[in-house]
């Protein structure tokens, strides 16, 4: 019981770490629309990022360390709780009432799983440009317009911040339970702060790709 416990806390704070870098990340993505200046101005902030401690570009590897430790974690703690569940009651229930399941319930765990292909797969392409033909590591506008003006690349990227926001909808709404933060009169709060924040998280991250093939970002 204590392990269980101690997984879903560890899910919850990992949880938090990754809904905040989502969120700096996508509202960074959106200077795009501001023109390439803007845009590489903010790549290069990123990159540059140093402290009197720290030398430049320190920063961002501490934060790359400290995100991929936060996905390991929060991938074996789920991965774990759902073992340890099946082992419990190796039989599903026949009949699920008074239980709150909805589609992004169902999904949770699979749509993690994507997701965890899928950022991979977004390091290689628009962060070291392994699996992008016209990668120029000193301009991420023209590599992000490049990249989205094939519409099967926009597509996979539109699909997978649609499933991010089932997975941010679910999660946020699990995370304020597994904290203790749950009760009848505050429970309508916490499913609408959880909607908006993974409309708003989606609604961003998509609106990139639909730019470019819109030919807004050009």
């Amino acid at each position: 019981m204590h392990s269980a416990v101690l997984k879903k806390a560890i899910m919850a704070v990992t949880g938090i770490i990754l809904f905040g870098w989502i969120f700096a990340h996508m509202f960074g993505n959106l200077k795009i629309f501001f023109g390439p200046e803007s845009f590489n101005h903010y790549a290069e902030f990123l990159r540059e990022m140093g402290s009197p401690l720290i030398p430049p570009s320190g920063l961002l590897w501490v934060s790359r360390f400290v995100l991929l430790a936060a996905v390991g974690l929060h991938i074996w703690a789920a991965t774990s709780l759902t073992l340890q569940n099946r082992r419990a009651r190796p039989i599903d229930y026949r009949e699920l009432c008074g239980v709150e399941v909805d589609y992004a319930a169902r999904t949770m765990r699979m749509s993690g799983y994507l997701l965890a292909v899928y950022i991979v797969y977004h390091l290689m392409h628009l962060t070291f440009g392994s699996v992008h033909a016209d990668f120029v590591p000193t301009d991420p506008y023209s590599n992000v317009v490049s990249a989205f003006q094939a519409l099967p690349v926009a597509a996979v990227y539109i699909f997978a911040n649609l499933l991010l926001g089932l997975h941010l909808y679910h999660g946020l709404w699990s995370l304020f339970q597994s904290l203790g933060w749950s009760h009848p009169t505050y429970n309508p709060w916490r499913r609408r702060f959880a909607v908006l924040f993974a409309l708003a998280v989606s609604a961003g991250f998509i609106s990139v790709p639909l730019g470019v093939l819109a030919g807004i970002v050009s």
